[in-house]
């Protein structure tokens, strides 16, 4: 029996012991996080499953894990088909699937700290169609199985500087309690942990890749806060940027805390909130208002400090790639590389910068067939050779005081087939057309998500994942709330308007199962566009600059206005990063950019 095989077994015999007939295990944590500790990986821990988004129901003769196109061949080499079914999402989702698989009668547990209150209430409908109960437990059934689960983190916390926040947190709580006053509110709760490190300018190091702190915050309507975290986070340093007006206590102090607003009106999110948080203010006597978190907004439109930042860490940063790329092109073909060898290198590149922080996700080192899976993650278990013939993506960002960045790149190992340079330049067309995009103010991701598409729809192709995400500063490398991807997409953000100063994600792919996959990201930042008639419209300013593998362009296939594109681009990447680089890189740089032929 497999270690995994038995977890399951270990927590179906405690479920039998706490009198559930099932549990469901979400890959989330107390905060709605979409990256975790590792105290809260509860859903890897029991499945193997190593990606960054899913769910499992585990019920006493059956098991079944929910996971997005992104996942459709990982969650396969990852997760057992003897011990798990592999449900689609959004085809199916749990509280349908419970509805339809959970006994007559029975008692399906749930973590209230870990699930939103529309989530309960959906699966409990369900449930209840089928004569079953959905039941909140005071202790999950999970951890008490797992016997050497981690701690949560103890890393102190650090002060962003104005000089790279350039908002000070005073005005920032000015600004909330400016909201608060707008809709009669006494004070708001904030959970999500990049919402809280924005607000009071404080980075962490308790979740990997994403600098935020494990803690809550609740910000009055006089611009004062309340800060729930573990007293050994706070220095003195810490202490003195904090200030008088943000009072402090102990992290597991915050679910007390909330049965103390009795007569308030409190805001909530009910996308970010755990229903344990509306249960608790509601039974403390609290009116709660389900709005957004009004961080949420904000610091998705950068300022400009912010959007000074993150160029100076692209250009640092695209510079450690294009090393990293011409080190692969040379040494590939020679034999001996792998998928995590890659990763070291390319680690090392962004090392010699001197001022990375940490990534801001795990590297996807991609040859071959993995490639095909758009979050693949290697282990030394699936670590592949890099072997001639193959495509070989890389997707990786870095973590910088003054930015977060997020590229993709894919280079043939050997000479690539035809096919390959047929849908790699499909997507390269897809990814000009939105970076080029022009469009009215109020124009949302979800309209303009087809843009990207169009080269491959046209030949009956297309990708599994959106085309774009929101990208924080210096925090969270998938920040929303605006996200360029189709409206049914799953999480949401396609119906956002984009605003200048927000940055997304331009990454259109193609993936060919069992194959190769494909896929060309930069960042971009959402800007004015005057016009001289007087119209004001936005467009993107393209802020990744790296080279794109021109052995896989048919330039043949390239408009006019796509070839100026992509020359002008690479005239641009050239100035922007060959600072950064030797005069054999340079001489290397310069033959990679030079005009489409």
């Amino acid at each position: 029996m497999s270690a995994y095989a038995a977890r399951l077994v270990a927590l179906r015999a405690q479920l039998a012991k706490d009198g559930l007939d099932g549990f469901v295990v979400p890959l989330t944590d107390e905060y709605m996080s979409e990256y975790v500790g590792a105290y809260a990986q509860r859903l890897a821990w029991l499945t193997g499953f190593q990606g960054s988004a899913g769910s499992a129901v585990v019920l006493a003769d059956s098991a079944a894990i929910f996971t997005d196109g992104r996942y459709t061949l990982q969650v396969r080499e990852q997760v057992s088909a003897d011990d798990w079914s592999y449900v689609a999402v959004p085809a199916s989702n749990v509280a349908r699937w419970l509805g339809e698989h959970a006994p007559a009668g029975g008692r399906i547990g749930y973590d209230p700290w870990l699930h939103t209150s529309a989530w309960v209430a959906d699966a409990r409908a369900a449930l209840a169609a089928r004569g079953a109960e959905l039941v909140a437990v005071a202790r999950n059934p999970l951890d008490a199985v797992w016997s050497d689960r981690p701690a949560p983190s103890t890393a102190v916390l650090t002060v962003q500087d104005d000089v790279h926040a350039g908002l000070g947190s005073a005005a920032k709580r000015a600004q909330i309690a400016d909201w608060l006053s707008e809709t009669k509110a006494d004070a708001v709760v904030l959970t999500a942990l990049d919402s809280i490190a924005w607000t009071l300018n404080l980075r962490g190091s308790d979740v990997a890749h994403t600098p935020v702190a494990l803690a809550y915050a609740i910000v009055d309507a006089d611009g004062t806060a309340d800060l729930f975290v573990a007293p050994e986070k706070v220095t003195d340093a810490v202490r003195q940027h904090l200030g008088n007006a943000i009072r402090l206590h102990p992290r597991d102090a915050f679910a007390g805390a909330l049965h103390g607003f009795s007569g308030k009106r409190i805001a909530a999110d009910p996308e970010r909130a755990v229903s344990a948080i509306f249960d608790s203010l509601t039974a403390g006597g609290a009116t709660v208002l389900p709005l957004r978190d009004p961080v949420v907004l904000a610091k998705a439109i950068k300022n400009p400090v912010e959007t000074a930042g993150h160029r100076s860490a692209s250009a640092r940063d695209g510079a450690a790639v294009a090393r990293f790329l011409r080190w692969v092109e040379a040494e590939a073909p020679k034999g001996g590389l792998s998928e995590l060898s890659c990763v070291d290198r390319l680690q090392a590149f962004r090392e010699e910068t001197g001022v990375l922080l940490d990534t801001s996700f795990d590297t996807i080192s991609a040859t071959g067939a993995h490639g095909a899976s758009p979050h693949y993650h290697s282990t030394p278990e699936s670590n592949a050779p890099l072997e001639l013939g193959q495509l070989y993506l890389v997707d990786s960002g870095g973590q910088y005081a003054d930015g977060t960045t997020d590229l993709t790149r894919v280079l043939p190992i050997g000479t690539p087939t035809d096919e390959m340079r047929d849908r790699f330049t499909r997507v390269l067309k897809g990814h000009i057309a939105l970076a080029t995009a022009v469009f009215p103010a109020g124009t949302t991701g979800g309209q303009l998500d087809s843009f990207a598409r169009a080269p491959l729809w046209q030949i009956g192709l297309d990708y599994a994942h959106g085309t774009g995400h929101g990208v924080g500063a210096y925090l969270s490398v998938h920040e929303g709330p605006q996200r360029i991807a189709p409206p049914t997409y799953p999480g949401g953000g396609a119906a956002e308007p984009l605003r200048a100063g927000m940055i997304l994600s331009n990454e259109p792919g193609y993936y060919k199962a069992g194959e190769y996959g494909i896929r060309i990201e930069n960042l971009l930042l959402v800007e004015e566009r005057p016009f001289a008639h007087g119209a004001t419209m936005l467009g993107f300013e393209t802020l990744t600059f790296c080279p794109i593998e021109r052995s896989l362009i048919v330039a043949e296939m390239l408009s006019p206005a796509e070839r100026a594109w992509l020359d002008a681009y690479h005239a641009r990447v050239v100035e922007v990063i060959g600072g950064y680089l030797d005069a054999d890189e340079r001489a290397w740089l310069a033959e990679k950019c030079a005009p489409i032929a």
